[in-house]
């Protein structure tokens, strides 16, 4: 009888050494990063004027909002990777990389998966046609339309939606859904009259009007759910720490008025957005 329980006591020792053991070395990643020296951020550069390549460095709003940020890191060094949008999710559950910073719409799905910091930017969606599509007055006008849009993109699942409400309003739908690899290439079929029309977020509308005002125009208002933008880490207890230092300093920068700055700077106007907190997605 002493044997038995001298040998469930050394079991549960054991047990208790173990669980001792595996919470004094779980690793956490904002540690782990200030020691290692560098963090490791993947971004889609082919979104301006969030994140683009200029003169082959990636610039942009998002990257003035990370470079501000990371000035509360001293030591640590950015190795930020320029990948194919499709991917990035991916590449972050596999760690390939500590970190996504480029702008990605909170969304249900997605935040179900992954941990999102506050928010950076509205995402709402209007439509960009080209200038002087009279077919095209207001976003109900897209029966019959081909529309284009990114492959994977939060905007194609809007898209999808609001085509219930096209074809309740106007008795058909769209002629088509077009996917491209990035929205560059989407602006170019638009363009090149290969699409219709092109829903994509506002603050990445309006530079492109500005740059081509003979080409292109946006039709208001905009339609789909009020969605917001921001970025993502893992959604385990190493990254919490991590995440929670990126939106401790988004919110930094929206108190000190530094957030309204770059707006200012990359879209010409300012954007009223949630602060202290994620925005529970409606989709």
């Amino acid at each position: 009888m002493n044997t038995q329980i001298s040998i469930r006591k050394l079991f549960v020792s054991a047990a208790l050494f173990c669980s001792a053991v595996s919470q004094t070395t779980q690793a956490d990643l904002l540690d782990d990063i200030k020691e290692r020296g560098e963090i490791v951020i993947a971004t889609e550069a082919r979104y301006a004027p969030f994140e683009m390549l200029e003169d082959g460095k990636i610039v942009g709003y998002g990257k003035d909002i990370l470079e501000e940020i990371l000035k509360d890191l001293p030591g640590v060094k950015l190795k930020q990777l320029d990948l194919p949008f499709q991917g990035i999710l991916a590449g972050l559950n596999a760690n390939r990389y500590d970190f996504v910073a480029t702008s990605l719409t909170i969304t249900k799905s997605r935040a179900d998966n992954y941990a999102f910091t506050y928010p950076i930017s509205t995402a709402s969606v209007a439509m960009l046609k080209r200038k002087g599509d009279s077919r095209i007055t207001k976003p109900i006008d897209m029966e019959g339309m081909i529309v284009g849009t990114q492959a994977g993109s939060a905007q194609l699942g809007v898209i999808a939606s609001f085509e219930e409400e096209v074809l309740k309003t106007k008795g058909a739908g769209y002629k088509a859904i077009k996917e491209f690899t990035d929205y560059n290439e989407a602006y170019a079929a638009l363009a090149s009259r290969r699409v219709d029309v092109v829903p994509q977020a506002i603050p990445n509308l309006a530079p492109i009007v500005k740059e081509r005002p003979d080409m292109f125009e946006i039709v208001q208002p905009p339609f789909g759910p009020a969605t917001y933008y921001g970025w993502v880490g893992r959604k385990d207890t190493d990254s919490a720490t991590l995440v929670q230092f990126f939106s401790d300093g988004i919110e930094k920068l929206h108190k000190s008025g530094k957030l309204t700055q770059l707006q200012k700077k990359w879209f010409g106007f300012t954007m009223e957005i949630p602060t202290g907190t994620v925005p529970t997605p409606v989709n």
